[in-house]
């Protein structure tokens, strides 16, 4: 569904039954508490019927609400504040065990990711970064390790490829100013999602270059001005997002880009050893030190 799910519940408010009114009262008005209640928690505290809470799902168009809580999870996530998550994480994570929910979680991200992901978009996006004069890598604040994961890795490929580093608006116009429709920007942007970002590809997009955009939502502000939009699943984790499906997504895009340049990639791979080498970049094996075979016995 592509209008949000609070926005939704607003228009549908004139419709609603006066049980479902009230859940919608609820919803919006505690929605931060709202969207971690199974039905029976959210019906105990409107002092609504389960089976009404599973009916207002359902008119609201989704199949039941296990459906229902994962739309209004994901509707809220850009907009609670760190204050909030982390009162939120405080009542997800009590008594169990954090590894197995943050690795669990982090498994069901990818899964839903791969199951919704535009293939379509995705190797356009795959194509538009080979045939790019320039590439521009844009992403901010907790989306910036990612947009540097991008640029780290692609500028062993490509001979053009600019990382905006900057935080301030005004110099990052100045980086990308000279952007255009042969070059193309990838944007990230997960929630809180940044008003920054959404400006510079609104001017990234005036200048008629191509605009990929990683993001958790279709959505999303981003993914309305992008030409290729891919999906990466994220999960609330007390104050911080997981990012371990848009990192999936990452390293299956710089192998599809990169793969259309095999050539390139092994002359630059092999030059860029030949340089670690010269100036012992990296640890090596002792070659003076005997390899120490093991008997049949041990």
């Amino acid at each position: 569904m592509s209008a949000s799910l609070l926005a939704r519940i607003e228009e549908e408010y004139p419709h609603l039954s006066k049980g479902h009114k009230k859940l919608a009262d609820y919803i919006l008005d505690n929605y931060d508490k709202a969207a971690f209640f199974t039905a029976a928690k959210l019906g105990e505290v409107t002092g609504i019927s389960v089976s009404t809470v599973v009916r207002f799902a359902t008119h609201m168009g989704y199949e039941g609400y296990p459906e229902f809580h994962a739309a209004l999870q994901e509707a809220i996530k850009g907009k609670l504040t760190a204050t909030q998550r982390l009162e939120v994480g405080d009542t997800q994570l009590a008594g169990v065990s954090i590894l197995d929910t943050v690795l669990q979680t982090d498994i069901d991200s990818i899964k839903r990711t791969l199951q919704t992901i535009d293939r379509d978009a995705f190797a356009g996006a795959a194509d538009a970064i080979n045939g790019a004069k320039h590439i521009y890598i844009l992403g901010v604040r907790s989306s910036g390790p990612i947009a540097s994961l991008i640029h780290y890795y692609f500028k062993m490929v490509y001979p053009e490829v600019i990382l905006i580093r900057s935080t301030s608006s005004s110099e990052m116009f100045e980086e990308l100013f000279r952007i255009g429709p042969e070059d193309v920007c990838i944007a990230v942007s997960f929630p809180r999602y940044s008003k920054q970002v959404y400006n510079m590809l609104s001017y990234v997009r005036d200048r008629k270059a191509r605009i990929i955009a990683l993001t958790d939502h279709p959505d999303a502000p981003i993914a309305s001005i992008s030409d290729f939009v891919l999906i990466a699943r994220t999960s609330m984790l007390s104050f911080l997002d997981s990012i371990t499906a848009p990192i999936s997504i990452v390293n299956a895009l710089i192998l599809a880009a990169s793969g259309g340049r095999h050539d390139d990639v092994v002359t630059n791979l092999s030059e860029l050893e030949r340089v670690w080498d010269l100036y012992d970049i990296y640890e090596k094996p002792d070659e003076d030190e005997p390899v120490r075979e093991e008997s049949p016995d041990e």
